[in-house]
């Protein structure tokens, strides 16, 4: 056996099983929002989510320069 026959035969075992597995699911999905909006609300009244977003905030305001002091003039 050649290796595009090979190659032939594991294709249609994948189309098979591809098949396969939308029957089982049911309709394709043909969702064509964007994956952000698929996405929206997932995170909602997640206290776990809020606390990563708190603890991102405070890491990026920990890299953040600091403002200088200004000097005082000697008279």
């Amino acid at each position: 056996m050649s290796a595009i026959e090979k190659l032939e035969q594991r294709l249609g075992a994948l189309e098979a099983e591809v098949a396969k597995l939308r029957e089982q699911n049911g309709k394709p999905q043909t969702d064509d929002r964007p994956w952000w909006e698929k996405i929206y609300g997932t995170f909602a009244n997640d206290p776990y989510y809020e606390e990563a977003m708190r603890l991102g905030r405070k890491y990026r305001e920990s890299t953040k320069p600091k403002p200088r002091k200004k000097k005082k003039k000697a008279r």
